[in-house]
């Protein structure tokens, strides 16, 4: 079982850019799946998840910059995320069940 993330940059702040997190050896189907970020000194953080039936819940910081969504057909997460701020410079891992992606950077420069 793999998650395997990317899509990560350096990105100015204002800007954006789109994660994504592929499934393999995984029933995509049936997880809740979730974008989580570590920068260095804190904690990992919830950033935004996805039900099976579609319900979304976002981290407070990011709500109404970043989107989450699926592909459960192709076994895709995505993160679109927009009005990119310093402060989301970060490490982003993709979850799904107990299994964790090895992690996309996104660097934000001001």
């Amino acid at each position: 079982v793999q998650l395997q993330a990317s899509g990560g940059g350096l990105v100015q702040a204002g800007g954006s850019l789109r994660l994504s997190c592929k499934a393999i050896g995984l029933n995509f189907a049936i997880a809740t799946v979730a974008w989580y970020r570590q920068s260095p000194g804190t904690q990992r953080e919830m950033v935004a998840s996805i039900s099976i039936s579609g319900n979304t819940d976002y981290t407070d910081s990011v709500k109404g910059r970043f989107t989450i969504s699926r592909d459960n057909a192709r076994r895709i997460l995505y993160l679109q995320m927009n009005s990119l701020k310093a402060e989301d410079t970060a490490v982003y891992y993709c979850k799904a069940l107990t299994t964790w992606g090895r992690g996309t950077l996104v660097t934000v420069s001001s």
